[in-house]
């Protein structure tokens, strides 16, 4: 996966800094750690009358996707089913990272094997990979921030992946 180019996000009224200003941009490496390192993720999802559903899942970010699992016939994955777009956050807010894609189910052996390498010795668990339910979120959108009051305006980063 090739590096995304990152821009401040659109934020009217929070008087974002200039990209180049401070701090600058976050560089994408600063958001896969975080990806990659957090233990509890939030998925939010729509139910099929557009509510919204919101749900803390273990996870793990691999070949530039963040994967899940779930029961078969969760919620999450119902409304997957219904409509794939959703939102994935780190657990901590002071240094958010957040992707917004598209959830796919993850059938193919090499990905489903990919995800057992990296989830099972994160969450020292044995998942089972042959019951169905493992979702992979393909990024179109993340934004990042250091939520802390003197590095929110001058750390606020977007990237997007569809452009």
């Amino acid at each position: 996966m090739s590096e995304p180019n990152a821009t401040r996000p659109y934020m009217p009224g929070y008087a974002l800094s200039p990209e180049d200003e401070g701090e600058g941009l976050l560089p994408w490496s600063w958001a896969v750690e975080r990806l990659t390192s957090a233990h509890n993720y939030w998925v939010a999802t729509a139910n099929a009358d557009g509510s919204p559903q919101l749900t803390a899942v273990w996870g793990v970010w691999v070949e530039g996707a963040f994967v899940f699992s779930c029961a078969p016939n969760a919620r999450k994955a119902q409304n997957i089913a219904t409509n794939p777009r959703c939102t994935i956050s780190t657990e901590h807010a002071e240094e958010a990272v957040i992707v917004e894609g598209e959830a796919s189910e993850v059938t193919d052996p090499e990905a489903l094997q990919a995800f057992k390498a990296a989830y099972d010795p994160k969450y020292d668990w044995e998942i089972g990979i042959d019951r169905g339910g493992i979702y992979r979120v393909t990024p179109k959108t993340v934004f990042a921030f250091i939520e802390h009051s003197n590095k929110f305006q001058k750390t606020a980063t977007r990237w997007r992946f569809d452009a």
